[in-house]
């Protein structure tokens, strides 16, 4: 848990840094005078600042982590500075520039951000390359959500095609979006090819049962057992492989479903140890565990690894951060549905991202991706984003006329309001949906 916390705080931090970065630089470019430059907001008071000698600019960090912002000369923004706003205005402020310089001001902070993430993709490219298991090798098939299997789809059937494309890929983010912007898609159902019908709305069918599509159909096969546990006790031994629980064939999330239900209660294991089958008596502890660590995906299927050299990571690079950008920006379709809203997560939900110990890959993959989405959500036409300012300036290009300051001001209280509802309703969600799990459990 403190990891994640860490992690959030530190993507978060790194995020906002950047983003405002790019505002700043692009206002001293215009030699547009910035007097603050802030790692989260500071309500009546900062947790730290300074000003340097010969500097019009504040830095500081404050105690209240919803973002960041820059306070640049002669914008109306969240600081309400109307006595600002109030004077002549000076060649060195913001509202006495061109149109144009003001706009690449605004979009400057989405722009670096997409250029972050892209710069992630490129170096995890480079420096990782790619493992994934192809999931038309995945034999045994996957395990379906109820949601899935309304639609035609049954555990064991392995992800072929979708609309004739081969899903050569890992069962990672571009697949999932093949798969539900496909009309049809071709399971492998024993010796049979078998197509399953998608309907259109089948996104909103997983957002409004929360169950998901699909997971990994894996054996139950030990890679460790902790000495004294309960599976010690019973005999399991390293490489076993369950076969079946109370005579009931089972893969893995069965196998953890009959021991999390059965606590401190004696079951019966059909175990596989090389060439011979046994039976174990296996009783879980009080918490339902029996302290059994597994094989891991790759033990199973085969995975396939792609190196790529630095020129090559580049374009890999920037085909990643383009597919993650247009991916989000069409899932943007189903957030504002009754659906969408109901799953509308906040800051837990993020930190549930980042895995319970610190991996620089993985860290540096999710920070990427919150790069994509905070450059999109910002670039969103709502006053009080970048977006709501590149919607205004955008206006008085076309019409030469600039908003008046009253309607500027009101339209940002509007838009920052609103901005802060969904701010706290997600949060509200998320910890809704830790009491309800706690409940049910």
């Amino acid at each position: 848990m403190l990891s994640s916390i860490l992690q959030l705080i530190a993507s978060l931090s790194i995020l906002v840094i950047v983003h405002e970065f790019g505002h700043f630089i692009m206002a001293r470019l215009f030699k547009i005078r910035v007097e603050k430059f802030y790692l989260f907001f500071n309500p009546w008071f900062s947790l730290f600042k300074f000003k340097p000698k010969k500097s019009d600019t504040e830095y500081g960090i404050g105690w209240l982590p919803l973002g960041g912002y820059v306070k640049i000369a002669g914008m109306i923004d969240e600081s309400m500075d109307r006595e600002q706003m109030a004077k002549p205005a000076q060649p060195w402020e913001f509202r006495s520039h061109p149109a144009w310089q003001r706009l690449l001001v605004m979009v400057a902070g989405v722009v670096f951000n997409f250029i972050l993430a892209i710069g992630i993709y490129v170096f995890i490219s480079f420096h990782w390359g790619e493992d994934y298991i192809p999931l038309y090798k995945v034999y045994t098939g996957m395990e379906y959500s109820s949601t899935a299997k309304s639609v035609g789809f049954q555990d064991g059937d392995v992800l072929y095609a979708a609309d004739g494309e081969v899903l050569d890929l890992g069962f990672g983010e571009e697949s999932i979006r093949k798969i539900l912007a496909a009309k049809k898609i071709s399971v492998l159902r024993g010796a049979d090819t078998v197509s399953v019908n998608m309907p259109e709305d089948f996104m909103k069918l997983m957002l409004r049962d929360k169950k998901g599509f699909a997971n990994y159909r894996m054996p139950f096969v030990a890679d460790s057992v902790v000495a004294g546990s309960p599976g010690a006790v019973a005999g399991l031994k390293d490489g076993d492989r369950v076969l079946a629980i109370n005579d009931t064939t089972v893969f893995l999330s069965d196998c953890l479903r009959f021991i999390s239900s059965h606590k401190s209660q004696a079951m019966d294991f059909e175990v596989l140890r090389g060439s011979d089958t046994l039976n174990l008596m296996v009783t879980p502890n009080a918490n339902g565990k029996i302290n059994v660590y597994m094989k891991p995906l790759s033990y199973f299927f085969p995975v396939e690894h792609v190196s790529y050299g630095f020129l090559e990571s580049v374009p890999e690079g920037i085909s990643k951060g383009v597919k993650k950008l247009t991916g989000y920006a069409g899932d943007m379709q189903y957030v504002f549905t009754k659906e969408g809203v109901e799953n509308m997560g906040g800051f837990i939900a993020i930190m549930g991202l980042f895995p319970s110990s610190f991996d620089m890959q993985s860290f540096l993959e999710v920070l990427a991706l919150l790069s994509v989405v905070l450059a999109f959500m910002n670039i969103l036409p709502i006053p009080g984003l970048d977006g709501g300012h590149v919607l205004f300036l955008l206006y008085e290009v076309v019409s030469r006329r600039k908003p008046s300051q009253r309607f500027m001001e009101v339209s940002l209280m509007i838009g920052m309001a609103f901005v802060f509802c969904l701010i706290i309703y997600a949060n509200l969600n998320d910890v809704i949906k830790i009491v309800l799990s706690h409940f049910s459990n």
